[in-house]
């Protein structure tokens, strides 16, 4: 006589201390950065965190390269605001903290309704196709202002509705605790589905389609209900950044987000889960911050995605996981010196580079200002050729210097990596 015996699993610590973690940095937040610039910063960080991850969903986990993802978002920031308008006028009796559902509703339907003609084809054909139905949304998001508000778009009052303990979602923080709620729980729901056998099947038809046909799977269907999950994400996102602005312009669809999505994702990482986070992080600051020190953010931008393509097609997050494996085998700390080396002759290098971009930008934007040029404590002179000749030299002073420091840290990396492989026969020998 056999009897059953259960077993239990242990509990992953390791995981649960990361999403306490992660849910104490939603907390602790705004209670470190206390200015109101801060505050709108971390909201739209919130926002673009549920945005990246869901698009991810598409590129990382399916292979799908989407050029129109800004259309659930942006058509469920259309609904989540005239849900508000409606909230507002007495019509509808929704708490404010549930419009952003309204949205994700808007983006998962308008999924279902674009989604099962956009994935009956896979690679190039699946990216221009989402091309054209953003094109398509975009330009009918100006043909009717009844929906869309034309060109000055439509605006809302979040401050409106029941107020349950005297929250009105008036003061920023009150908002970014609710985004952060929904950051929390979506990124979770959106880490589940990575478990689940739909995620890893989505995997399957990213690595291996014919195979996933062989074994009795639709990769059709696989990638149309992956398609609606990222639509539903991406459409709550959008109802999140209308209650974060209280307007929602034809902006919002347009191929210049969904190409921000697209970029921030990748240079974070589409290769792991948490990737897109660092970029949506990345993107907020790009937008906000780097816009506002130098009228050249979109070059640099441009560079560093080019540089990432080049050298670290992973994104950022491969490049934490490289060093993660190198530290849990010990041989990080002989490592440090050689990222000094190649810290400090890049910046010699990106100095040397910047000092010629700002005085590019600045002959063809700011002449009338005269020649001289503020940077980096500097006064450079535009119509010199010293200052051309100097920054000149910096640069290719320091990328000598950084080929040099590249060289010697490649030699090392590679001696490191064949010291683990042994490590890790001779472990699987034991």
């Amino acid at each position: 006589m056999t009897t059953n015996v259960y077993q239990f699993k242990p509990l992953n610590v390791g995981r649960f201390v990361l999403w306490a973690a992660f849910a104490l940095v939603l907390a602790l937040a705004p209670l470190l950065f206390t200015s109101s610039l801060s505050q709108t910063m971390l909201c739209q960080m919130g926002v673009a965190i549920i945005v990246c991850l869901s698009y991810n969903m598409l590129l990382g986990q399916g292979g799908m390269l989407s050029f129109g993802h800004a259309v659930h978002s942006g058509l469920g920031s259309f609904l989540a605001i005239h849900t508000l308008n409606l909230v507002s006028a007495g019509t509808l009796p929704l708490p404010v903290s549930l419009v952003p559902l309204a949205g994700g509703l808007a983006g998962l339907g308008f999924a279902v309704l674009l989604g099962w003609v956009t994935t009956k084809k896979s690679g190039t054909t699946f990216a221009m196709i989402t091309l054209g139905i953003g094109e398509l949304v975009a330009a009918m998001s100006l043909m009717f202002p009844e929906v869309f508000g034309g060109e000055g778009g439509i605006s809302g009052d979040r401050v409106t509705g029941a107020h349950p303990l005297g929250i009105t979602f008036g003061p920023q923080i009150q908002l970014y605790y609710l985004i952060a709620v929904y950051t929390f729980v979506c990124t979770a729901l959106m880490f589940a589905f990575t478990r689940t056998p739909l995620g890893r099947m989505l995997n399957a038809v990213r690595d291996n389609p014919e195979r996933v046909e062989f074994v009795g799977y639709d990769t059709q269907k696989v990638r149309y209900f992956a398609f609606i999950i990222a639509g539903f994400f991406a459409g709550i996102s959008g109802g999140l950044a209308a209650l974060n602005f209280e307007l929602v312009t034809s902006e919002v669809v347009s191929g210049y987000r969904s190409g921000a999505y697209l970029l921030f994702t990748f240079l974070g990482g589409a290769t792991t889960f948490f990737g897109p986070i660092i970029g949506a992080i990345l993107m907020v600051l790009a937008f906000v911050l780097l816009s506002e020190l130098t009228k050249a953010w979109l070059l640099y931008l441009g560079l560093v995605f080019l540089f990432m393509v080049m050298y670290a097609p992973g994104g950022i997050a491969s490049l934490i996981m490289m060093n993660v494996r190198v530290a849990a085998f010990g041989r990080l700390k002989p490592l440090w010196r050689d990222y000094l080396a190649l810290f400090v002759t890049g910046l010699i290098a990106f100095a040397g580079a910047s000092a010629m971009i700002e005085m590019i930008y600045h002959l063809q934007l700011n002449v009338a200002m005269g020649p001289q040029l503020s940077f980096m404590g500097l006064q450079l002179n535009t119509t010199g050729v010293g200052s051309w000749a100097a920054a000149a030299a910096v640069m290719l002073v320091g990328l000598g210097l950084f080929e040099l420091a590249r060289r010697r840290f490649a030699l090392k990396w590679g001696d490191i990596q064949g010291s683990i492989e042994n490590e890790i026969k001779r472990r699987e020998a034991l």
